[in-house]
């Protein structure tokens, strides 16, 4: 069963003085997830997404058209940030990699079944 696992974090943590490192050491995570994915036969795909300031969102209200907004349109202080697409076994195994993504700071990985045919 395929599962995506989302990832929600501060973009904060990635400014400042320290950010350069905190990105290089948060990709150099990555990385490594990847890799244990691969050596595990794990399926996966993924992305990093662009900054939240980049988003678009639909905001829908009792049908109709939808109004525009520039942004994620979230109540948080948390963005997605990415995802990852894993082909695990069951729940318990899509959460043994969720445990895996390197989150700097606050943030939240949500884990979900990929609705199937």
């Amino acid at each position: 069963m395929q599962y995506m696992l989302l990832i929600h974090e501060d973009e904060s943590s990635y400014a400042g003085e320290n950010g350069a490192a905190t990105l290089e050491a948060t990709l150099a995570g990555h990385m490594k997830l990847m890799e244990e994915l691969g050596a595990a036969g794990v399926a996966f795909s993924g992305n990093r997404l662009r900054e939240a300031a980049t988003a678009t969102t639909i905001r829908y209200e009792n049908g109709g058209e939808g109004t525009l907004h520039d942004g994620p349109f979230a109540e948080t202080h948390e963005e997605l940030g990415g995802y990852y697409i894993v082909e695990a076994a069951d729940h318990d195994e899509a959460v043994r990699w969720a445990r895996k993504i390197p989150i700097p700071g606050k943030g939240a990985i949500e884990i979900r079944p990929v609705w199937e045919d």
